[in-house]
């Protein structure tokens, strides 16, 4: 049994071979840690001829050695031989002149229903046995910490069709949707020169939600790195054409009022009342819709307005809904969960079984609007076992940890 550096070639086939693994694992993420300054490192766990457990790691300079990452990985074909792994994954960080070895495994420590009751015990084994080895755990935690989530939102894809989707979500996720379709909001897929539409979403989006946007170089580094296993999907709207579609709307609804008040100047019942006062209601909503849209029109006339963007890469047993963004001001046309349904859409002709919302807070008190959102979707949620460290010379570590403290003093 030993830990083997693999070529890209033998890395790609192994992982061709895997049956779950997350899109941090992927060849084309290599590829985009190297571009933006990374040396990323592929390795595998090999006994009898094969090989059972394969990683992606990536590393940078610090002073004095190497800071070395594995995130969401590893990759394994069979999970008896993780802790063997992780052994010779501490030699190999030493042989590499790594200070700081950072793992976040893609084990799952628990799962919960969408409404954070746990469906499974806790995996507190697989915590015990990285702390035996020397890992330092950070702990169980909520929240963002260093901007990433340990909990998940997933939508299970393998017993749905196209046909089957829409309604495997909850009522208002399905209104959501509907009130898209019928606004007229249009997806379409970016290419590369129109990746600037894409930046400046998430540049607003960022704005409001204060995180720290992407420059517009790591969307197209993004977009050469992953290929046809990527898309910048976008959400589209003509006000001018939602306009039109709501007048016309207008003029039939208020003819079927004109005939159900006829009909109650000559026989007035409560029945026929309470139909037109509904449709009175109707009637109105509608001009309040376009009433809220008319300034628009003045403003764009019959431009095509991008108005939401989602990021989406593709692997053979996981869609990941990397992150998304949209424009507050036209939050009421429901594009983002438009957005979704189409790329679940395209996750079931891909064949791929499984599509991760990402992050979570994992409060569960109604405070995370992130969760409620993806709550419409139906699902189920699962938490990563979270950060450990591993320091291959403590000393030297913490001695440049203090040198540095004492340097920023000054």
């Amino acid at each position: 049994m030993k830990l083997n550096t693999l070529t890209r070639e033998t890395y790609e086939q192994a992982l061709a071979e895997m049956t779950q693994f997350s899109f941090m694992q992927m060849i084309e993420v290599s590829d985009l840690l190297e571009k933006q300054g990374n040396r990323t490192h592929l390795i595998g766990l090999e006994d009898k001829g094969e090989l059972q457990v394969i990683a992606s790691l990536f590393s940078k300079p610090m002073f004095g050695g190497q800071r070395m990452e594995l995130n969401l990985g590893p990759v394994c074909r069979n999970t008896d031989y993780l802790g063997d792994f992780y052994s010779l994954l501490k030699d190999y960080a030493k042989k590499q002149n790594v200070l700081e070895l950072i793992v976040k495994p893609y084990t799952n420590f628990q799962s919960f229903d969408k409404n954070g009751e746990p469906l499974y015990q806790s995996a507190d084994q697989a915590i015990e046995e990285l702390v035996s080895l020397g890992f330092h755990h950070d702990g169980l935690t909520v929240g963002y910490p260093n901007g990433e989530s340990s909990w998940h939102f997933i939508k299970d894809l393998s017993q749905l069709d196209e046909h089957q989707l829409l309604k495997s979500f909850n009522k208002n996720g399905q209104r959501l949707i509907q009130k898209a379709i019928k606004s007229g909001v249009k997806i379409r897929k970016l290419e590369r020169d129109e990746l600037i539409i894409f930046k400046n979403i998430q540049d607003s989006t960022a704005q409001r939600q204060d995180f720290v946007s992407k420059p517009l170089s790591y969307y197209e580094n993004l977009y050469d790195s992953f290929g046809n296993k990527v898309e910048f999907l976008t959400a589209f709207i003509s006000f001018q054409d939602y306009r039109q579609k709501l007048s016309t709307e207008i003029v039939e609804l208020k003819k079927q009022l004109d005939k159900l008040a006829s009909d109650l100047q000559q026989n007035s019942t409560p029945k026929l009342e309470n139909r037109y006062k509904a449709q009175l209601s109707l009637v109105e909503k509608k001009q309040r819709e376009l009433n809220q849209i008319d300034p628009y029109v003045s403003k764009y006339g019959d431009q095509d307005v991008p108005i939401a963007s989602n990021l989406i890469i593709y692997n053979p047993t996981e869609t990941t809904y990397l992150f998304g963004g949209f424009y507050c001001e036209y939050d009421f046309l429901a594009a983002p969960a438009l957005l979704q349904d189409i790329a679940m859409r395209e996750s079931i002709k891909r064949g791929i079984p499984v599509y991760n919302f990402l992050g979570i807070q994992g409060k569960f008190d109604g405070s995370d609007g992130v969760l409620r959102f993806k709550q419409n979707f139906n699902g189920y949620i699962v938490r990563k076992m979270g950060t450990f460290r591993y320091y291959p010379k403590p000393l030297t570590f913490r001695a440049i940890k203090l040198l540095k403290k004492l340097l920023s003093r000054q």
